[in-house]
């Protein structure tokens, strides 16, 4: 079931352990799919440490129930050749 829109009022109620930079209040990762989404992001913006953080913060709040997302690599399970 997919998450319910994330409009301007919602993202006010959300608690700030709901996000990966908590004091910026971005990347929300309140749900599985909006997690996977930060990670997502986080992966555009080129920056290894912008990444690394919110993989650390999504996998602290989820553990291994969110896919990490990268260009080439990653998994359900770890590193590794993506399957398509």
């Amino acid at each position: 079931m997919a998450a319910s829109p994330l409009n301007a009022a919602r993202r006010r109620r959300l608690a700030d352990s709901s996000f990966a930079y908590p004091r910026q209040r971005k990347y929300p990762i309140d749900t599985p799919g909006r997690a996977r989404n930060a990670l997502a992001r986080a992966a555009q913006s080129n920056t290894a440490g912008t990444y690394r953080h919110v993989a650390t913060a999504v996998r602290a709040k989820w553990g291994n129930t969110v896919a990490t997302v990268g260009p080439k690599r990653g998994t359900l399970s770890g590193p590794g050749l993506r399957r398509r």
